[in-house]
């Protein structure tokens, strides 16, 4: 069984910062493609944010957080961070780490922010970013 637990979330005023954290466990996170974070505001659907390619650390971000997100990965940890900077209230969600078994064969945008292409996810932490 492969758990994926995110760290790090919390209560931060605008214009700060936070770093999530993803620490995956299990006999086939050596498997992993691909590792990103999610997501959802309250009445909202789940977006996507940030992934990274586990071969080559390449990345891709939603333009929404471009310039002040960044993710990164630790392949020995089997872990991915997101560094999250200048923080905005429109930041304020639930965010939720995801992993791909296997390479995305083609590296599209429509299928790396597709939620439905990721297998395994965590079960979430908070970010509240307060005005």
């Amino acid at each position: 069984q492969v758990q994926l637990r995110e760290s790090g979330g919390g209560l931060v005023q605008g214009g700060g910062s936070l770093r999530l954290s993803c620490a995956a466990s299990g006999r086939t996170t050596s498997t992993y493609g691909s590792m990103a974070w999610f997501r959802q505001a309250p009445g909202k659907e789940r977006e996507f944010v940030a992934v990274i390619r586990r071969s080559d650390g390449r990345t891709y971000y939603a333009d929404s957080v471009k310039g002040r997100f960044t993710i990164s990965g630790d392949n020995a940890k089997n872990t991915v961070y997101l560094q999250m900077n200048s923080l905005e209230p429109e930041d304020t969600a639930v965010y939720y780490c995801a992993a791909r078994r296997g390479a995305f064969i083609i590296w599209t945008i429509s299928r790396i922010t597709n939620p439905s292409n990721y297998d395994d996810w965590g079960q979430g932490t908070q970010v509240t970013v307060s005005s």
